[in-house]
């Protein structure tokens, strides 16, 4: 591994070791505030906060991103380096690393923390090649493969634990919280059922009012919420909110106008929450007649669809791995141009001085003298480093550097002029 690829460092917890409690815990409510704090430390930094997974990506080494996630007091994080972290970042695009195997929305993520990156100012040039090179190799996952065909989101997947709890969303009344993507894609999965009514509440009236009449619902205010969920059968709530949005005491009293004359107790409610952080508040699964799930629950989900799409997936890791050999050749390759360009530019500091010696000794000599002697010490140069520089370009692609700072040594070495440059592409 050279200093190109290996200089990219990753770390976080996902769905995949972290329960809900755990990722909200790790995330970075100030994310601008963050970034910059990171930078730092570091040349470049990303960071890539979903609902189920909390990222940091940054140019650096693993030991440095250790430390300075243990001095933001967090622990029990994932880890990766190199070559590792590029598969990772690959295979989390292609849709293979997600809760909901295949879905599409983790490149429009991916795209958002680089573009997060460069408004705050950490998005190296380095780390916007390796995401850009990553969400290029999603498409084409999703090309290739069939990963994401029949695949949910995150939001779809609630509306089938919804159906799945309730028996049929058929003539049900149905409350989205949150107008944002996710929003999108909870109230476009409930558009193809056969609802009585879809409400739609969000912070901002206007884009409640956007979405409900993309998929034929009803806009409701905030100040109007717990009468809706009065109404409703189940609630979905997806606000990118920084703090609770529905509240114990009066998600409680709610339920209270909820109650069957004759039984007291109320109709139940299909409370789901897939908010990061969590948009409904700690202690409210506890009130009589509502089920509450999060995303936790969501990964039921996943395990009945992924038998599907499992083929699928092994053809996309087989995709991701061929890509990833290519990137790294090209990085090596970078890091061979970087290496070649320090012997060329120490061959022409010899050149023009053995060149100037032997004007020199000539003494006064015409112009067309001098032209031949510099045409004749070019050519000669030339052809003495074209096979050199083959050598140590077949080296790099194969990640063979020691071997290929060898031959440079071995040209220069013993020489009184001027060392070549220190190439970036060293180990060292």
């Amino acid at each position: 591994m050279n200093k190109y690829s290996s200089r990219i460092a990753i770390a976080g917890v996902s769905h995949h070791t972290a329960n809900v409690i755990a990722l909200e815990d790790f995330r970075f409510p100030d994310e601008p505030a963050f970034l910059v704090a990171a930078k730092k430390k570091f040349s470049g930094v990303l960071l890539l906060q979903t609902c189920n997974r909390v990222e940091v990506i940054v140019e650096g080494n693993a030991h440095a991103l250790r430390d300075f996630l243990e001095s933001q007091l967090r622990s029990e994080f994932f880890l990766l380096e190199g070559r590792e972290a590029l598969h990772h970042l690959f295979s989390l695009a292609a849709g293979i690393e997600s809760m909901i195997v295949g879905e599409d929305q983790i490149i429009g993520q991916l795209k958002k923390a680089v573009a997060d990156g460069e408004v705050a100012g950490t998005a190296s040039p380095f780390l916007a090649l390796c995401v850009n090179k990553a969400v290029h190799v999603g498409v084409g996952v999703r090309k290739n493969t069939r990963i994401n065909r029949g695949a949910v989101s995150v939001g779809s997947a609630a509306v089938l634990l919804a159906e799945a709890e309730i028996g049929t969303l058929e003539g049900r009344h149905i409350l989205v919280v949150g107008s944002g993507e996710m929003g999108l894609l909870v109230a476009q999965a409930l558009a193809a059922k056969q609802l009585t009514a879809m409400y739609v509440a969000n912070r901002t009236f206007g884009r409640a009012v956007k979405l409900a009449e993309k998929i034929g619902g009803k806009a409701v205010r905030m100040n109007e919420l717990y009468h809706y969920i009065t109404l409703s059968d189940v609630v979905i709530s997806c606000t990118s909110a920084p703090h609770p949005v529905i509240h114990k005491e009066a998600l409680k009293e709610a339920m209270q106008a909820r109650c069957w004359p004759v039984e007291g107790h109320p109709r139940p409610l299909i409370l789901i929450d897939i908010a990061q952080p969590r948009d409904v508040e700690e202690g409210s699964g506890a009130i009589d007649g509502v089920r509450l799930f999060t995303i936790d629950d969501l990964r039921r989900v996943n395990e009945q669809t992924m038998s599907t799409r499992r083929v699928e997936a092994e053809r996309a890791a087989d995709f991701v791995n061929e890509e990833l050999d290519l990137f790294i050749r090209q990085l090596h390759r970078k890091s061979a141009d970087d290496c070649i360009a320090a012997l060329h530019s120490w061959a022409e500091s010899v050149r023009l001085r053995e060149r100037n010696k032997a004007l020199a000794r000539l003494g006064d000599t015409d112009e067309r003298t001098t032209e031949i002697i510099d045409d004749l010490s070019r050519v000669l140069t030339k052809k003495i480093l074209t096979d050199a520089t083959a050598s140590i370009r077949a080296c790099a692609e194969e990640g063979d550097h020691g071997s290929a700072e060898a031959l440079v040594h071995a040209l220069t070495r013993g020489t009184t002029s001027t060392e070549p440059p220190k190439n970036k592409g060293s180990t060292e």
